[in-house]
């Protein structure tokens, strides 16, 4: 038997969440009908709501914020020299949770994936340039060990290879084909400690 009729929206909805398949978005759905009280249900829509529409990205790094500039870029107590590239604002919140990175970053939005129809136009990469300046002695690059966060990594590299920066790639103890906000606190702090340089 199919779910009702007057559900199917609901439900449709919470199908789009990642990792929520029907059976799961199906639960969800008959929870908040069934044992959400009215008030919890419209403080939850107005909360989505206020949150989409006050979230913002970084100008200066990318990042999501609910601030013209976020507090990493604006912050007097962070390393100006280093640059760490990563993939999301995920990877950010991992990262700092290691205390032991006090630069700064900048974020993609994501990574080059061809077959994706995601290339280098799509991503947070040409406001790179622009960040760089005499205070810039570092690049890290932070990008997942998948194909595509090798693809770009290498491609940063290569737009990156004339600037007088050294560019340093995340260290072992990231498990190949995973994500670093999987990554449990110890395993990135030991990438973080043994980070590689990659150019001369």
């Amino acid at each position: 038997m199919n779910e009702p009729v007057f559900l199917e929206a609901l439900i449709h909805y919470f199908e789009k969440l990642p990792g929520v398949g029907k059976k799961t978005a199906a639960r969800y759905a008959y929870y908040v009908i069934e044992k959400m009280p009215k008030e919890q249900v419209e403080e939850f829509s107005k909360t989505l709501v206020d949150v989409k529409e006050n979230t913002r990205k970084c100008s200066v790094c990318g990042m999501l914020t609910n601030k013209e500039v976020c507090d990493i870029c604006t912050s007097n107590y962070r390393d100006k020299s280093q640059i760490m590239i990563v993939k999301d604002t995920k990877d950010v919140i991992a990262i700092e949770k290691t205390n032991q990175y006090n630069g700064l970053y900048h974020i993609l939005g994501g990574l080059i994936a061809p077959l994706e129809g995601i290339g280098p136009d799509e991503l947070n990469i040409t406001t790179l340039n622009a960040r760089l300046n005499s205070d810039t002695k570092e690049i890290v690059l932070s990008t997942p060990f998948t194909p595509q966060g090798e693809m770009t990594a290498l491609y940063i590299e290569k737009i990156l290879a004339e600037k007088d920066v050294v560019i340093s790639r995340i260290g072992y103890g990231l498990p190949a084909g995973g994500d670093i906000e999987y990554v449990d606190e110890i395993t990135l702090k030991r990438a973080l400690d043994l980070r590689v340089k990659t150019n001369k």
